[in-house]
């Protein structure tokens, strides 16, 4: 049996589908009845936990042979990643006392760094849940190609794409959610001892330009990016609502300078999933 949170997203979809699809039993990990029952239909069990319930999570945990964890991202923060600190506090109790066979959790390119910025949640969840008693995998995967489902909409009504990731030519990680979640599934039946970081991008990396690309031969008209000016973004931020968009500018930053890396850039896994592939299914997928 495996233990999949997050599943109702779109990398935990995965892993629970590529599970299913190799006959094994999954158990859904999901805060509602309601979010359940669809899973329930393709014959998984399903735990109601929220990730903040230790005792929910622990019961969603117990006679695991493998766990996939899900951190729910907080992209507006608390100076302090106050909301996520009590989830990964959560999980590290639930899976201490469940202690699971193996642990597979979903981390990002950059998780190492010391710089202040957005990722900074997901080296709190390393370091946090590296001291387990089970063995535990950080899967740091790259930029999410399906990150560029926002970019559809001007992408269609004006051809014209901002573009925070800048100079438009500097190549970056990216992977798709279907290279992560498969991964992650064949992690889950893997076997280990202590703690190991897998680090997965795409085939290859891919300019901000390269995405506008792919986008004007999905849509079959011309599409081009256009940079956001670093001085502008705090304002656009807080417009769309942020309360505190300096860890989101800083992780910018860190793409855009370099900082943000693989710990082992030459030995990362490659996916399949191109940005050509990827980036016609968010088309076809946003209507």
């Amino acid at each position: 049996m495996y233990a999949v949170t997050g599943i109702t997203g779109q990398v935990g979809g995965v892993v629970a589908n590529t599970l299913l699809a190799q006959g094994k039993a999954v158990r859904a990990v999901v805060r509602s009845a309601e979010k359940g029952a669809p899973w329930v239909a393709r014959g998984c069990e399903v735990a109601l936990a929220s990730m903040d319930d230790v005792d929910a999570l622990r019961h969603a945990f117990e006679g695991a042979e493998g766990v996939f964890v899900l951190l729910p991202p907080v992209f507006d923060p608390s100076p302090d990643f106050a909301e996520s600190r009590r989830n990964i506090a959560a999980l590290r109790a639930a899976l201490d006392s469940a202690k699971p066979s193996r642990v597979v959790v979903l981390s990002t390119v950059g998780a190492q760094a010391t710089q202040p910025n957005l990722l900074n949640q997901l080296g709190i969840m390393e370091k946090e849940l590296r001291t387990l008693p089970v063995p535990v995998a950080f899967l740091r995967a790259a930029w999410f190609f399906e990150n560029s489902v926002w970019d559809v909409e001007p992408a269609r009504s004006s051809g014209v794409i901002p573009s925070f990731l800048q100079p438009l030519d500097k190549a970056v990680p990216m992977v798709g959610t279907e290279d992560i979640g498969r991964v992650a599934a064949g992690l889950l039946q893997d076997s280990w001892r202590g703690a190991r970081v897998v680090e997965l991008e795409g085939p290859r990396r891919v300019t901000p330009n390269e995405i506008a690309a792919a986008f004007a031969d999905a849509l079959g008209r011309d599409v081009c990016m256009q940079v956001v000016p670093r001085g502008e973004w705090e304002a656009l931020f807080r417009a769309q609502g942020m309360s505190n968009p300096l860890p989101r500018m800083q992780m910018i930053d860190g793409f855009n300078e370099g900082w943000i890396e693989f710990e082992a850039p030459s030995a990362t896994l490659k996916g399949r999933v191109t940005v050509d592939v990827a980036i016609r299914r968010i088309v076809e997928g946003v209507r």
